[in-house]
């Protein structure tokens, strides 16, 4: 095991090695693809790289298989400029954080719309009670014997 420090700098060079080598695949199948992420083991011998793809998932399957074919070349590159005994080998998955931030959009405008509705319904209403439930008759005597106290003073 290697410590966190220098396993994360290993994965942030393998993201930076794969991100500049990805444009040296001549590969027709790849996408317009972006490194987002990379993770490795403690040991150094495993590295997950994370990507999104615009386009539809045609497109997306079809980086997928450009991504798996250009392993071995991407894998070789890697290890030499990491100059580690063992190349980690590179496992790639399709980041849908794009999806994710669509969702979470339609979930907030979904809330607005919800909120929107509160207000209208709400407009012109009033509250069922006195405006401060907690305040007794016993509090406003108190209040106007300070007041009498400070003029005294």
């Amino acid at each position: 095991m290697s410590d966190p420090a220098k396993t994360r700098r290993h994965a942030e060079r393998v993201k930076e090695l794969v991100a500049s080598l990805v444009r040296e695949i001549k590969d027709p199948r790849l996408g317009m693809v972006t490194i987002t992420d990379a993770r490795i083991t403690g040991d150094l011998r495993e590295a997950t790289v994370y990507y999104t793809v615009l386009g539809d998932p045609t497109e997306q399957a079809g980086t997928q298989a450009a991504l798996e074919s250009a392993k071995g070349m991407l894998r070789t590159r890697v290890g030499h400029a990491l100059g580690l005994r063992h190349s980690p080998s590179l496992a790639f998955v399709l980041d849908n954080v794009l999806d994710n931030v669509k969702e979470i959009d339609d979930l907030l405008a979904e809330a607005r719309l919800r909120d929107e509705e509160v207000q209208r319904l709400a407009s012109g209403k009033q509250y069922a009670g006195d405006p401060d439930p907690y305040k007794s008759e016993d509090d406003e005597d108190d209040t106007e014997r300070v007041g009498a106290r400070e003029d005294l003073g």
